[in-house]
């Protein structure tokens, strides 16, 4: 059997995760500010 020197699709591709991860500690906070901020606009218009 011959060896094969191919990388694997691992190696190949880019993580998106691991692309994201680093900018989590301002994402979510923020997400979440539009988040209360669209709820709260609903319950007021709603009421």
């Amino acid at each position: 059997m011959s060896s094969h020197d191919h990388t694997t699709s691992s190696e190949q591709t880019h993580d998106v995760v691991e692309a994201i991860v680093p900018y989590m500690p301002v994402v979510l906070p923020v997400a979440g500010g539009v988040l209360m901020f669209l709820l709260a606009f609903i319950a007021v218009f709603m009421a």
